[in-house]
């Protein structure tokens, strides 16, 4: 827990790891331990085909939480990984369903479902046609950088479907595998919530984009009228990303940056923004719905 530079509470949380329990390299216990000597309030245990539910481990928060993974290693055949956090109650997903069914049935429990690495699956918006119900999706993925495909980034991915209309939460997370160093204790998000949320109160900061994503910087947003304003800890550059496609003064670059300003056009129908630490370590925005 964390009290950022405008007196928030914040929990630092990681929402996606694996365990011995599915393809994971350490236990439940021996995951919780490691994430608590970082740090960090809660995390959500999502072994493949095997639902957690929520609780103690060590002295760690568990939020409930599974993955679920149609399709194989072929990105053009179509895959999808889905999370299931905040479960009441555990998902009956079969092994046969497809997409929509295991969404359907995550809701159904009173789940968020989260759309997993679409970069690592080589996901495209087309494929959302018709898809409906997913209520986040992943901005960066640790271990798709570390052992899988160097493709841990999905901007490209969230700002197309932002043009679709599309403007999911953005998670960060590591999706740990290998505990070797690198891929645990990466990447996480920040939540307005205090220690005594419920999991529905968790759930719904999460729905409300009332969270930022990172990997060490802080980061905020704000919007007054067509000025967007980006407040941050110290950090080298700063970026800001929308549907236009070119608009002067998007990208600062200097030492020590705190802030940054850029005017919106009317057409832009979203902006985020994404800041980068000297270290190379970066934060990111959830969106701003500039049609509203």
């Amino acid at each position: 827990m964390i009290i950022d530079m405008f007196g928030q509470t914040r929990l630092k949380m990681n929402l996606h790891l694996h365990t011995t329990d599915s393809d994971g390299g350490k236990s439940p216990e021996e995951a919780a331990a490691i994430y608590r000597a970082a740090g960090y309030d809660i995390i959500a245990i999502t072994d493949h085909w095997k639902y957690t539910a929520s609780g103690e481990i060590g002295g760690l928060r568990i939020f409930s939480g599974a993955e679920y993974n149609i399709g194989g290693q072929n990105g053009a055949d179509g895959v999808f990984h889905i999370l299931a956090l905040g479960c009441g109650r555990e998902p009956a997903i079969g092994r046969d369903f497809q997409a929509q069914a295991i969404i359907d049935e995550i809701r159904r429990c009173q789940g968020l479902p989260v759309l997993a690495h679409p970069a690592w699956s080589l996901n495209r918006v087309e494929q959302l046609d018709g898809l409906e119900g997913i209520e986040a999706t992943e901005i960066y993925n640790s271990v798709s950088d570390a052992g899988e495909s160097s493709r841990p980034y999905s901007g490209e991915f969230v700002d197309c479907a932002a043009c679709k209309g599309l403007q999911y939460p953005l998670i960060a997370d590591d999706d740990t595998h290998m505990y070797d160093g690198s891929d645990e204790t990466l990447s996480y998000i920040m939540l307005a919530c205090g220690p005594e949320a419920s999991d529905g109160e968790i759930l719904d900061a999460i729905r409300r984009k009332a969270f930022y994503a990172s990997q060490g910087p802080e980061v905020h947003i704000f919007r007054e009228g067509n000025q967007i304003t980006v407040k941050c800890s110290p950090v080298s550059r700063i970026s800001f990303f929308s549907n236009s496609i070119w608009a002067r003064g998007r990208c600062v670059r200097g030492s020590g940056l705190t802030e940054a300003v850029c005017t919106v056009a009317p057409f832009e129908t979203f902006i985020r923004a994404e800041v980068t630490a000297p270290d190379g370590k970066k934060a990111w925005t959830n969106m701003i719905d500039l049609r509203k």
